[in-house]
This record gives C-alpha cells, sequence and structure tokens, in this order.
C-alpha cells in the first residue's frame, strides 16, 4: 500500500496536479486498492483532522498579515531600514533582509513576505543600478525567515501533527531566525564589499524617518507580544492570533489610517482562501499520514534504522537529507505534515526532543523555498527582479552556505533552541 501510495503520488506530481490533489488522490488509491481499510473509516480521518481548535489561529494569523502588509507599514519599515542601513557594504539588500524579519513578525507566510517586499524593494535596487540577481538572492532567501520566527504557519501544523506545544516551537524559533538574518546580513555586507555595489547615497529627509520609524514600530511590537503572551499563558495561541487580528485592524484604521472596506474585504478574501488550500492539504495529508500508520511504515522506518545505523548525528543526517530532498520537490504544509508522523518516532528512538525535530523540519524545508526546481520564493523573486531563475541561483551560493550552517547548529547544537 505504501508503495501505491508513493508512485501515484509521484505520477501526479509529474503531471502538474495540484499538491493537495495528488495527495488525496494517492489516498484515494490506496484506500481502493486494499480490502482492509474502510473508504468511510478513512473520510472520518479526513474530517477529523480539521475539527481542531488550535487551527482556528491559521486564518486569523493569515489575515494579520494581510491586514498589516497590505498598507503603509512596509513602506515605512522599508524606508527606515533604508536610513539606517542602506549606505553600509551591501546595505540595499540587507534591507530586503531585515524587512522580511520584521515582516516574519506580521505575516507567518514567506511567500506573502516575498511578494509584498519584493514589491517595495525591486524597483528601488533597479535605479540603484544593483545586480538584479543578487536583489532577487537576498530577498527569496531572506523571505523565508518568515517561518522561522513567530507566528509561524508551519510550526502550528507541526505542532498540530506531532501533539507539541504551538508556544514552544514559536519560542524556539527566535534564535534560530535571528542567526540567519544575521548570516544572511553577512553574506550580503561580503558580497557588496566583494565587488563594489552600489549603496544608498541620496540625503535623509529627518521629518520622513522619524514618521516612518513610528510608524514601523507595531511591526516590532506584535511578535514581542505573541511571545509574551504566549509564554506567561496569558492567552492560548488561538486567543493570541485572534488579539493579532485585532491589533492589526486598530494599527490599520488608528495609526496607518488606511484601513477601508475595500481593503478589509480583500484581506479576509486573500486570507480565507490560502486558508482554504492549508485545510485542504491537511485532510488529504491526514489521509496519507493515517494510512501509512496502519501499514506501519513509521515502526518498520525505526526499526531499520535501529538495525542499521547506530550513531545518533547519523540518524540525524540521514533525516536532514530526506528533509532537504522532499523539500525541494514538495509544497511546504504537504511536506510537515507528510513528515512528520514518518521522522516522529525515529526522533523520539534516538533521544532527540520534538521540538528540535520541529525547528530541524521547518529549516530544511524552508531552504526548499529557494531551492530549484520547485522553489516557491525563487520564482517569485526572480520573476519580480525580471532575471532567469538560473542566475538568481548562482548568485543564491553564499546565503545556501550561510543557511545549512544554520540548520547544522539546529540539529547538532541543542542550545540554540530556546525553551
Amino acid at each position: 500500500m505504501t508503495l501505491l501510495i508513493l508512485i501515484v503520488f509521484l505520477g501526479a506530481a509529474t503531471l502538474a496536479m495540484p499538491i493537495a490533489h495528488a495527495i488525496l488522490l494517492a489516498a484515494m488509491a490506496a484506500a481502493v486498492s486494499s480490502d482492509r481499510v474502510p473508504f468511510d473509516l478513512l473520510v472520518q480521518q479526513m474530517v477529523a483532522q480539521v475539527q481542531s481548535f488550535p487551527l482556528i489561529a491559521i486564518p486569523f494569523f493569515m489575515l494579520t498579515g494581510s491586514l498589516m502588509m497590505g498598507g503603509k507599514l512596509g513602506q515605512a519599515i522599508v524606508g527606515t531600514l533604508t536610513v539606517l542601513v542602506g549606505r553600509w557594504h551591501g546595505g540595499p539588500a540587507q534591507v530586503s533582509v531585515l524587512s522580511s524579519t520584521l515582516f516574519g513578525g506580521v505575516s507567518g507566510s514567506a511567500v506573502a513576505d516575498a511578494s509584498a517586499i519584493g514589491s517595495l524593494v525591486m524597483p528601488w535596487h533597479r535605479r540603484l543600478g544593483y545586480p538584479m540577481p543578487f536583489s532577487a538572492a537576498s530577498l527569496a532567501s531572506a523571505a523565508t525567515i518568515d517561518i522561522i520566527i513567530p507566528p509561524s504557519i508551519p510550526m502550528i501544523l507541526y505542532a498540530m501533527s506531532a501533539n507539541e506545544s504551538i508556544g514552544a516551537l514559536f519560542y524556539a524559533g527566535i534564535l534560530p531566525g535571528l542567526i540567519l538574518c544575521g548570516g544572511f546580513m553577512a553574506a550580503c555586507w561580503y558580497v557588496g564589499r566583494r565587488d563594489n555595489l552600489p549603496r544608498e547615497s541620496a540625503p535623509t529627509d529627518r521629518a520622513e524617518f522619524r514618521r516612518n520609524l513610528v510608524y514601523s514600530i507595531p511591526a516590532v511590537a506584535l511578535p514581542i507580544l505573541i511571545i509574551v503572551f504566549l509564554r506567561f499563558g496569558i492567552a492560548t495561541p488561538t486567543e493570541v492570533a485572534v488579539l493579532s487580528t485585532l491589533f492589526a485592524g486598530l494599527v490599520s484604521l488608528v495609526i496607518y489610517r488606511d484601513l477601508s472596506i475595500k481593503r478589509l474585504h480583500h484581506a479576509i478574501m486573500e486570507a480565507g482562501l490560502a486558508t482554504g488550500v492549508v485545510l485542504m492539504v491537511i485532510m488529504a495529508s491526514a489521509a496519507i499520514g493515517w494510512l501509512l500508520t496502519f501499514d506501519q511504515m513509521p515502526q518498520l522506518i525505526v526499526q531499520w534504522v535501529q538495525q542499521n545505523v547506530n550513531e545518533k548525528w547519523l540518524v540525524i543526517a540521514l533525516m536532514n537529507v530526506m528533509m532537504l530532498f522532499l523539500g525541494m520537490f514538495i509544497d511546504l504544509p504537504a511536506a510537515v505534515l507528510l513528515l512528520t508522523p514518518v521522522f516522529l518516532p525515529l526522533a523520539q528512538a534516538i533521544g532527540m526532543d520534538t521540538v528540535q525535530l520541529g525547528i530541524m523540519m521547518v529549516v530544511n524545508l524552508a531552504i526548499g523555498l529557494y531551492t530549484p526546481p520547485v522553489g516557491t520564493t525563487l520564482f517569485i523573486a526572480s520573476s519580480l527582479a525580471r532575471v532567469k531563475v538560473g542566475e538568481t541561483v548562482r548568485a543564491m551560493v553564499p546565503f545556501y552556505f550561510v543557511a545549512f550552517g544554520v540548520l547544522m547548529l539546529v540539529s547538532y547544537v541543542p542550545a540554540v533552541i530556546l525553551k
């Protein structure tokens, strides 16, 4: 049954079928081909998976991102960071990195970040005469910081699948996300100095800088409030998601004064459609996960590893290789939901903390977002920069080194996982 699932899924994916449909088709094919699987029970498993109360946090965090990113916040952040770091070596690219890090605290979606930040910084980089492949590379890689620092949609999905604390995962992602931000900024500085890339030279308008700085404060305050509320048990993750949406609405209405009925409608529709896609992936992945468990695939993998691999570091290395490979071809939400039931028993068998496994998985799959052939942020950034994907990949080399360095840290140095 497991082999049939794999064959049908790969065949459907090769035919460019949407990933949720490909997963669902594979599950249906396996169920129909086996007389051991009650079809109605499989459907019940799919429906039960989306009845989880913590899942309500997903649409509200998405709505928060849509409200905050669709207004003046993006311009304010880019304007503020341009004054602060735009004159450094690699400064314009560092603005992309820092903007993505700040947006990560209000969005939690790498794709939304790449689109929003890219539309703001790409025209500026082009006016400066910046090499657009490097501009696209910095944006594509930095946008993935969004899913590592809180709030993070993939971490919510992992927490649901692994029965882990959402708050613990959010807190654990802070330090790896900040290290990744610092590493990407260092890569930008190195390339900027090596190639003597253009820097911002326009005089600073102090009044505009102060206004942008005030407008940027909510982007810094929101992730801090989320962590404080979760860390000290003031609110549950679902309640925090609702409060963050109220915060975003009030900020847009009172501070930015750009919240219209039309923009509110657009934000709700955008968040609703994105949530629908995620829920469909959850339902399809639940079917696959239940079938694999029914077929005892996770237990067989654990037994094989215990019999053939004796070193813990080697088991972790094998998990990393598999996650990196699958992350290059499968959408991130689907990958999290498919891989968690497989790797969770393996991690527990070698004594690995499940929170550490979650952070390691998200960092792995984040790298897949800017790695060919299906890297989502890679294609978005290349499109916005109007360059070929191959040119962007060549400019991505310094960022790959940083990302793999952070991956090694979260894999083998548990101390970077805050608890």
